[in-house]
């Protein structure tokens, strides 16, 4: 076979792929980015899909734009003349991927890749590789890691409970910044020191709670400096006084009701966070991804098979898309990708977490985590998923327990406040319910989804739901 030339441009022979069987042709590769308002993040995705180890003629990226408002469909026209740009009318959310999922007549795989992901020169050759040796399976998911690296930063304080609340509280962090510019959402607050995203009011509309000890991590671009000046937004119902930690540097500082800024000098080794090996389902039919948010150690550096696959980073083989169906559209954000991999299992397809392809993935920047938009689909795509697939048994206490927790949520949020005679916090309860609601005007027609699924079902319930994981 004569020499090809990558995208990028460079020369390269069949063999430096990496791929078995060279005397076989190159798949034609079709690689799918998704955009809805991506500058900056997405040209830095197409720049690096350019550099790809895969022969030009070979490998095509099709960008679907999701009626992005920014300017950057024009941008990506104007300068990316060798990407084919499909542009939508309306947006759709992530299942607008259909868009360039339905004619894949001329495609032998095709890979999803998030627009504010951004791809290793070698990523694509490994994951051909897993498909092209094993026919039964239908996605080969890469190493995603988050696309900064870290540096830890100490918080120890003492804590308090508020009334009706079980948490043992330290300060509220509602800011991360680091030599002036905002970090708050590219930082991690890994449990169990945080005790998660919180919303709140004008001064502080997001925030976490700290436990007696928790471990910030806060953000470097890859192959920046770890070192600077960090400065933390930190308040506490009583004043107390607060131990900022990192690299053996320690500060002593006081905070009080009213959110303050305070600084500490941070440096030490970076790490890579893991943010999915593969997709899991754990018990109550919660989607997970694998290993998200462990440092980076090697844990997952052996291939496995998983029950499921993120749709951030992805090769898919068509067959498997013409069997089980696209994505459905009525998920818009979240879970649309489990629920997808679920019905293939269910038809008798596999997937396979091959750590050789790495990506790196800028988290959570359409929809922040934690934020309305994130919450409402969370909370409402979960009960659609597992309605439409899961065990009867399982969907059924699934609705059960999500009523049941929006009821705790009601007294300690509204009961709890107006006993006391404070104004009662209503937007949590509010956001739930209106999530149920949107689950039951879905219902006849999910239901009418199940009796079909469970038709096409090969694979028994008791066999797909051994993959489940305990919850932590």
């Amino acid at each position: 076979m004569s020499d090809r030339v990558r995208s990028s441009g460079v020369v390269t022979g069949p063999g430096e792929l990496g791929l078995a069987g060279a005397g076989d042709p190159v798949p034609f590769v079709r690689v799918v980015v998704l955009n809805y308002n991506g500058d900056p993040h997405v040209f830095r995705c197409l720049d690096a899909l350019a550099a790809t180890e895969w022969p030009a003629d070979r490998f095509r990226v099709v960008v679907v734009d999701n009626a992005s408002t920014d300017g950057s469909a024009d941008r990506i026209a104007a300068q990316y003349p060798q990407v084919e740009l499909r542009r939508l009318v309306t947006n759709t959310g992530f299942p607008a991927n259909n868009e360039a999922l339905r004619d894949l007549g001329d495609v032998d795989f095709v890979a999803l890749v998030n627009n504010d992901a951004f791809v290793t020169p070698g990523w694509l050759a490994p994951l051909v590789q897993a498909l092209k040796d094993e026919p039964a399976l239908a996605a080969a998911c890469p190493k995603l890691l988050f696309a900064p690296r870290f540096v830890e930063v100490g918080i120890r304080s003492a804590t308090s409970r508020a009334p009706g609340d079980h948490r043992d509280l330290g300060v509220r962090l509602s800011g991360v910044e680091l030599d002036g510019a905002d970090r708050w959402r590219a930082a991690q607050f890994p449990p169990p020191g945080f005790w998660g995203i919180e919303r709140g009011g004008a001064d502080e509309p997001l925030f976490c709670w700290t436990a007696a000890s928790a471990a910030l991590r806060v953000p470097f671009e890859p192959g920046a400096e770890p070192s600077g000046t960090v400065r933390l937004r930190l308040a506490a119902p009583k004043p107390v006084s607060v131990t900022l930690s990192c690299a053996g540097t320690e500060r002593r500082v006081e905070v009080g009701p009213k959110p303050a800024w305070h600084e500490l000098d941070v440096s030490g080794a970076p790490f890579d966070v893991v943010q999915n090996a593969g997709s899991v389902v754990l018990e109550g039919g919660y989607g997970a991804d694998r290993g998200f948010l462990e440092p980076d150690t090697g844990q997952y550096d052996r291939g496995d098979e998983v029950f499921a696959w993120c749709g951030g980073g992805v090769l898919l083989r068509p067959a498997y898309l013409h069997d089980a169906g696209l994505f459905d559209e009525r998920f818009f954000a979240y879970y649309e990708d489990t629920d997808l991999a679920w019905r293939g299992r269910a038809r008798g397809w596999r997937y396979r977490y091959v750590p050789a392809s790495v990506l790196r993935h800028q988290h959570a920047t359409t929809s922040v985590e934690g934020s309305v938009i994130f919450n409402r689909y969370v909370e409402r795509n979960r009960l659609v998923m597992l309605t439409k697939n899961a065990p009867r048994a399982l969907a059924v206490d699934a609705v059960r327990r999500y009523l049941l927790t929006t009821l705790s949520y009601a007294r300690r949020d509204l009961a709890g406040p107006l006993l006391r005679g404070r104004r009662p916090r209503i937007g949590v309860v509010r956001l739930r319910l209106s999530s149920f609601g949107s689950y039951l005007r879905l219902l006849p027609a999910l239901l009418a989804d199940r009796r079909r699924n469970r038709a096409a079902q090969v694979v028994d319930d008791a066999v797909l739901t051994t993959w489940f994981r305990p919850r932590p």
